[in-house]
């Protein structure tokens, strides 16, 4: 699947609420952990096997369970691998942010848990089948550790007996997967081709739904030719991968190719950058009269365009600045009258900022509230922007100029609306000084400069956020 049509449609999913993730080992392998043939080689070394020469993973460790009868070092080797991770995780880190309700995992470790927990995200984990019965209150994510937990290392699955009597021992994990299969779009990451236990979801999802399954995603690195490869090798390898390709189609699973695994984190960047664009955040305020707009006028531009934004499910974030908080939530509340079964808070959050305390620096403080404010919203629209000062004095309102900076450092999309003057004219001017890093105003900059009509404006801006939504 062409990687623009993969982002698209699985950010469509996460929007929807359908989506979900499956973590392998490979999403944990940036963080320090091992591979499993890492995890085996001791094992296999102690039982006069090589892994150099072993492609079988589970097969191997049951030789050794088989000969030890008994999992004390297989638990050992579990235990001492899994509770020591030293590595940034980028990809967990963006997986994590995702609003992404359903997490699977063949994974012991807990990284995906405390990635949810670092993204201030509460997270159920779901280890036994005693852990299925009970809902955490709040909780914003569930995490499925279908072959457990390292803090159990005697109830992992690893051995081929494990596998063999899963039906027995976890059939009700075999259950609600199947019903996430259905109902759900998962992402496939961290899996190789020779993973076993990606061989065995495969052979559940086959035989829990046969040909009625949803459409899944996996990402795979593309097969290039290697420095003194033969055209031969190459020829080979390049067969074998479009074949293992085909096959996942079986199982609903269509494949992404990257060039480097390293694309992986760009994809995902990609999909987090979609998700938010639905979420804008409005910067702006207005305190005094300008020779070219009152307060008034002000007043029903906001309206206006939070209206039209609320008409095309856009979802408005703001810090109620002083002359346009008001006609924000009337312009919202217009429009969600006119929507069936839509909510007022499902289109509008506010953020009224909070008054520091006697010697308490307010600028930090409203620093680091404006970046937890646009945290999830990836479009910026800047409008007007004057204040009183202590004197009375009209002035460039410097919070918003703080809000641009927060903006660009995350790399949101930039929409300030020069016309409207003040601060706003100053951010203009300064995006247009470097106006190459924003393509996505190329044929707006006039416009954004001269025009005054509310409802052309709003037009315009809907037209740019529809230009970047399509990546």
């Amino acid at each position: 699947m062409d990687v623009k049509v993969f982002v698209r449609k699985y950010s469509e999913a996460i929007q929807l609420g359908n989506a979900a993730v499956f973590a392998g080992a490979g999403l944990s392998a940036p963080s320090g952990f091992v591979s499993w043939k890492k995890l085996l080689e001791p094992l296999a070394e102690e039982i006069g096997l090589s892994m150099e020469k072993e492609h079988d993973c589970l097969a191997v460790a049951q030789y050794y369970y088989n000969q030890k009868k008994t999992r004390t070092g297989i638990n050992a080797a579990i235990y001492d691998a899994f509770n020591s991770a030293t590595g940034k995780n980028r990809n967990l880190d963006i997986i994590t942010r995702l609003p992404i309700s359903t997490y699977w995992t063949t994974n012991y470790d807990h990284l995906l848990e405390e990635g949810l927990n670092a993204n201030n995200r509460k997270s159920d984990i779901k280890i036994t089948k005693e852990n299925l019965a009970m809902n955490m209150k709040d909780a914003s994510a569930t995490v499925y550790k279908m072959h457990g937990d390292v803090q159990f290392p005697d109830e992992t699955v690893l051995i081929k007996d494990d596998y063999e009597t899963y039906g027995m021992k976890r059939d009700i994990f075999t259950t609600v997967l199947k019903g996430h299969l259905l109902s759900k779009t998962f992402l496939f990451i961290g899996f190789s081709f020779e993973d076993p236990n990606l061989n065995s979801i495969l052979a559940w999802i086959k035989a829990l739904l046969g040909d009625n399954v949803k459409e899944h995603y996996c990402l795979f690195k593309s097969v290039s030719q290697d420095v003194g490869e033969t055209d031969a090798d190459f020829a080979y390898r390049k067969a074998k991968l479009d074949f293992i390709v085909d096959d996942l189609r079986r199982y609903g699973i269509e494949a992404v190719l990257l060039d480097s695994y390293d694309d992986i984190s760009n994809v995902l960047e990609k999909i987090e950058t979609q998700c938010n664009l639905r979420n804008l955040f409005l910067s702006g305020s207005i305190s005094v009269d300008t020779p070219s707009w009152t307060i008034k006028q002000a007043e029903e531009f906001a309206k206006t365009l939070s209206n039209k934004l609320v008409a095309e499910k856009t979802h408005i974030t703001s810090g109620y600045g002083l002359g346009i908080g008001s006609a924000v939530i009337t312009g919202v509340l217009d429009e969600v009258k006119r929507k069936k079964y839509a909510h007022f808070d499902d289109y509008l959050k506010l953020y009224p900022f909070p008054q520091p305390g006697v010697g308490e620096d307010f600028r930090t403080i409203w620093h680091d509230y404006r970046k937890e404010m646009m945290a999830d919203c990836s479009v910026v629209i800047f409008m007007f922007g004057n204040k009183k000062d202590d004197s009375g004095k009209c002035v460039i309102a410097n919070g918003m100029i703080d809000e641009y900076e927060v903006a660009k450092a995350k790399k949101a999309i930039l929409i300030p609306i020069a016309s409207t003057g003040e601060a706003s004219e100053q951010i203009y001017n300064q995006m247009f000084s470097a106006r190459a890093d924003y393509p996505y105003l190329e044929k707006y900059w006039d416009v954004l400069k001269t025009e005054k009509s509310p409802e052309k404006l709003a037009k315009v801006i809907i037209e740019i956020i529809k230009s970047v939504l399509v990546y």
